[in-house]
Formats: C-alpha cells, sequence, structure tokens
C-alpha cells in the first residue's frame, strides 16, 4: 500500500514539473515585429534623431535600416542597418514583465560598425520603453524612447 501510495505521489509530482515546463515555454510570445517611435538626444551644440524601420525577426535577431540625422551638423548625418540580439532568456522575462538587457549591432553606409546596447521596459503585454546606447566614433549616444509588438 505504501509503495502504491508512493507510486501515484511520484507521477503527481512528474506531471505538475511537466506542466510547469509547459507553461514555461509557452510564455515566449512568438513576435515578428518591433516597431521603435523616433527618438532624440543632445548633444553639444545640437542633437540627434533616430528613426528606424519595424524591426523584422530572423531567429533570435532583430533587423531593420536606421537613419540618424544630426542637427546642425548634418554632416555627421549617417543610415544604415542594425540589429538586437534577444535570445529564449530574455524573451522569457520580457513575457512575464521584466526588464529586459539587449545587446546590438548597427553598420552604417560606409561600413563603419557602431555597437548598440540596452534594455527594454514592458508596460503592458505588448509595450513598453526601450532605452538605447549607440557608441559611435567615441561618443556614445543615449536614446530614450517607446516599443511596441506586432506579430
Amino acid at each position: 500500500m505504501r509503495f502504491v501510495a508512493l507510486c501515484l505521489c511520484f507521477l503527481s509530482w512528474t506531471a505538475s514539473a511537466l506542466r510547469a515546463e509547459t507553461s514555461a515555454a509557452s510564455v515566449q510570445p512568438q513576435w515578428n515585429h518591433i516597431t521603435v517611435e523616433s527618438m532624440k538626444t543632445s548633444i553639444y551644440i545640437g542633437s540627434v534623431r533616430l528613426a528606424t524601420g519595424v524591426f523584422e525577426r530572423n531567429g533570435g535577431n532583430f533587423s531593420t535600416t536606421y537613419d540618424a540625422r544630426v542637427v546642425p551638423w548634418f554632416f555627421w548625418s549617417e543610415a544604415g542597418t542594425i540589429t538586437l540580439f534577444l535570445n529564449d532568456v530574455e524573451w522569457t522575462k520580457l513575457a512575464r514583465g521584466e526588464r529586459t538587457d539587449f545587446k546590438g549591432e548597427a553598420m552604417n553606409e560606409k561600413k563603419k560598425p557602431r555597437h548598440v546596447t540596452g534594455w527594454a521596459q514592458p508596460a503592458d503585454r505588448t509595450s513598453g520603453k526601450i532605452k538605447v546606447r549607440v557608441m559611435a566614433d567615441g561618443i556614445e549616444l543615449i536614446f530614450n524612447g517607446t516599443y511596441k509588438l506586432g506579430s
């Protein structure tokens, strides 16, 4: 009788562990697009406006084009591509409503690399705040904005 009770307890524990794994896996949403509103930051005697296209999912990466306009120093303006790297752990944190850090890289039209880091803080299931740091020629540009997830 004790053996049967022990087996039932073990089976119950195994089933609950499997349910927990399944629900944790289903927490990760299958978003395929990220829209980031245009962002602006100040620099010494000027400003930079960063506009991106809609980020498209490719595996764990999201890529799009960007356009950075520097006022009044228009000759420092540039355009290029930007990719953000988000792994399964970061997606799960985002889905749970937790702040998520990310890394990325950008390449301007002259093939100059730009290091990208930042974080996203959900406000609800599909949108929130985002902070993006771009290192460009030894200058760190910090942009604050909002994002929206879409399928």
